[in-house]
């Protein structure tokens, strides 16, 4: 008894270490479904008495139930049907049973709403959807795990409302990012790797390529976290 008691207890000093070092709002939730899981087999096999373990879980639990959460961010780039989003959306759901869907798409034509459809269908009534074409950091959203999708769509809109001026453009969503990460919320980047094919013969097109590469490189500096999508595998860049 005394052995499997010390074992549990490493086990949830573990889950308290993630919420000091990794994703804060995921640990507490590990801490409280496990605790109150092992809470009632201990009572259980103590006859009702607090046994050891059981005054662990609850001083781990409760310490860290009112701390402050930290801010974590992911980026996940690749190319086009990568996997990206796929992966995204069920990273955000294994973080949170409720994240938001903050949605950048600025619908161009017919086919691109179709597309957009799709998107939505694939995700379930867990998802609090948002959209919101550039200011991000309009919406209030501490404490909670965030997709956004993409950065790609997201540059589009302040290179063309700038007349592809990209120094202004990038300029621009270089800020926004600033005030919307300064929330203390788990944030996933989903973006583009538009560079990687060859270049581009129209001016336009290569400029943009510019901003959104500068733009990727800026968002992974800052991240936490930074995943390559190839092929529908998710490969650790940082």
């Amino acid at each position: 008894m005394r052995e499997l008691q010390h074992r549990n207890s490493l086990i949830f000093k573990r889950a308290a270490s993630e919420v000091r070092t990794r994703d804060p709002q995921l640990g507490k939730l590990m801490l409280y479904q496990l605790s109150y899981c092992r809470i009632a087999f201990f009572k259980r096999r103590c006859k009702g008495k607090r046994s050891f373990l059981y005054s662990k879980i609850k001083m781990y639990f409760y310490s860290h139930k009112s701390e402050k959460s930290m801010k974590r961010i992911i980026l996940i780039t690749g190319g086009a049907r990568s996997g990206k989003s796929s992966h995204a959306e069920k990273l955000a759901l294994s973080l949170s049973p409720n994240p938001v869907y903050l949605a950048t798409a600025r619908i161009w034509d017919e086919e691109f709403r179709q597309r957009v459809i799709r998107h939505q269908q694939r995700r379930g009534p867990e998802w609090t959807n948002i959209e919101e074409e550039k200011q991000l950091s309009r919406h209030q959203l501490s404490g909670r795990t965030v997709l956004i999708d993409c950065v790609t769509l997201w540059c589009t809109n302040f290179f063309f409302d700038v007349n592809a001026d990209t120094d202004s453009a990038l300029e621009a969503a270089k800020k926004e990012f600033d005030r919307f990460t300064k929330q203390d919320a788990t944030f996933i980047f989903v973006t583009n790797e538009i560079g990687m094919g060859a270049t581009s013969d129209n001016e336009i097109q290569r400029k943009f390529t510019d901003m959104q590469g500068w733009m990727n490189q800026y968002i992974a500096e800052h991240a936490d976290e930074v995943w390559l999508m190839v092929s529908g595998i998710e490969v650790k860049v940082k």
